[in-house]
């Protein structure tokens, strides 16, 4: 803050005291220059051929930056939200499957892209988390390619991958890549921005260089970064121009989100009197296990993505509640290209702003902006949801949905997962394995095969466990090391609505 200006503001007497609109106005035009006299210093320090670049990543940080600072309060009046009309949301079942003829000119107008920004430290791995092996040593990466080759082969098509990579898994994703030469799909990928963390306190940048030593100031911004990325790189005009018309976006991490035909029909031929909608978010049925997840609400008018983040604290439980908020977003997105270039020439993209605090390892407090993909629907003309089976939400983001991936309730075909109809019903088990198990090392040291889960409803482990060869859990199993003790299963044991205790009690549940 400049001096004169910090000091005459409060000086009774001697000048008018400005209103409080007046004076966080000069605070915020302080912090914004502050901030863009930073940005121009770390221009200066990034490689000649990238300078470019990376102005046009900070002249999206500072819009962003600039909003962080103007914006204040809820970013949704919570009296304003209305519950979903039933036309907004379509039902998965009502959608046509498109003629078998007609299904090659269909893909011919699809872009897939999978965001591939994150990393796998939290299942305690090195590098991007899309090469963590998920089933029959076939990683994320290699279940994706997969997907996509079937389609390109059988119906001798040209359905590009697309993936987009942060700073952090970049480079260890295009070594991999070179693996896919030899088969039938176009690899394409482009980074997400990287942006200056933000000291908490000074609002100003962590970094003072694009070095190996400031490798700590720097993050990649969430995926509502994909529309200016993706516009960026030059690849949205590339496949406007080859006559791609709409792109699906999900997680690399979410091995149900798969190419759906009946959906992109559904786009591609709009019923008569009828336009197709720019954008469909595919949300499904909450469960107790989705309470923090995003749901679609209707306000002014528009659809919304509602993220926990945004709701007031006083309304946090009726947000969780599943009797009222019944669906919530699984990330998995289909979009107009033409309308995705429309909105970021335009500047009509409008993403609420996640401010993620983080305490670096050195005790510094700094703060992320982040927005998220999804809660751009509202600049999107006819945006609707699709409620489609739970099925085509199966992310892995613990190693107790890795453990479920692993097992007999999935058989896989061309790289998709499919549940395996010897389970008699469709609900996915609810299992919590404890810290022992949370790094994937120590999660396949303890179990020498993965159990028949087949039957199963809950498992809860917690502490020093290991399982034998051929166990079979069914019903709900509850088993607890207490510390300094361990619980070893025998090979082949089979365990029904049993609890299993620290000196290894078996009792019934």
């Amino acid at each position: 803050m400049a001096q004169g200006q910090g000091n005459t503001a409060f000086v009774k007497g001697h000048r008018r005291t400005p209103s409080e609109d007046e004076f966080k106005d000069l605070i915020r035009r302080d912090a914004q220059g502050a901030l863009n006299k930073e940005l121009q210093k770390l221009i200066q320090t990034a490689q000649a051929g990238l300078q470019g670049q990376v102005r046009k990543e900070f002249d999206n940080f500072e819009i962003l930056f600039s909003r962080f600072l103007s914006e204040t309060g809820p970013s949704v009046v919570w009296d304003k939200i209305k519950l979903l009309q039933d036309d907004l949301i379509k039902r998965y079942g009502a959608l046509p499957t498109p003629e078998p003829a007609k299904t090659k000119e269909l893909l011919d107008q699809l872009v897939v892209i999978k965001l591939n920004g994150g990393l796998g430290t939290g299942m305690g791995c090195t590098g991007p988390k899309s090469a963590i092996s998920v089933r029959n040593e076939l990683t994320f990466l290699d279940m994706t390619v997969q997907q996509i080759e079937h389609l390109n082969k059988h119906y001798d098509t040209d359905v590009p991958l697309v993936l987009m990579n942060s700073f952090n898994t970049d480079d260890d994703t295009q070594k991999i890549l070179r693996k896919y030469g030899q088969v039938k799909v176009n690899i394409f990928t482009f980074n997400q921005s990287r942006y200056p963390r933000l000291n908490k306190e000074t609002l100003v940048p962590i970094s003072s260089n694009f070095g190996p030593e400031s490798e700590n100031g720097w993050y990649p911004p969430g995926h509502g970064d994909v529309y200016n990325s993706f516009y960026n790189s030059g690849l949205l005009e590339l496949f406007i121009k080859a006559g791609k018309k709409y792109v699906f976006i999900s997680n690399i991490d979410n091995l149900g989100a798969t190419v759906d035909l009946n959906i992109l029909n559904f786009l591609l031929t709009p019923s008569e009197n009828s336009v197709s909608p720019e954008f469909v978010m595919e949300v499904t049925d909450k469960t107790r296990a989705d309470v923090k997840g995003g749901t679609l609400v209707e306000v002014d008018g528009k659809l919304r993505l509602l993220e926990i983040a945004q709701v007031p604290k006083e309304h946090v439980d009726e947000f969780k509640s599943v009797s009222k908020f019944k669906i919530f977003n699984t990330n998995n997105l289909w979009m107009s290209l033409e309308a995705i270039k429309r909105n970021v020439e335009a500047k009509t993209l409008h993403m609420e702003i996640i401010v993620n605090p983080k305490t670096l390892d050195n005790g510094t407090n700094v703060i992320q902006l982040e927005t998220a993909v999804g809660s751009a629907i509202k600049s999107f003309e006819g945006a609707l949801g699709i409620a489609v089976p739970r099925s085509r939400f199966l992310p892995v983001k613990t190693t107790s949905d890795l453990l479920l991936m692993m097992s007999n309730l999935y058989s896989m075909r061309t790289g998709a997962l499919e549940m395996s109809p010897r389970r008699s019903f469709p609900s996915v088990p609810l299992v919590k394995l404890g810290t022992h198990f949370s790094k994937v090392k120590e999660f396949l040291r303890r179990f020498q095969s993965i159990p028949d889960l087949l039957e199963l409803d809950h498992l809860t482990v917690s502490g020093d466990v290991t399982f034998g060869k051929g166990v079979s859990l069914k019903g709900t199993v509850i088993i607890i090391a207490n510390h300094g003790e361990r619980i070893d299963i025998a090979p082949g044991a089979i365990l029904e609505n049993k609890i299993v205790s620290g000196n290894l009690r078996i009792l019934d549940h």
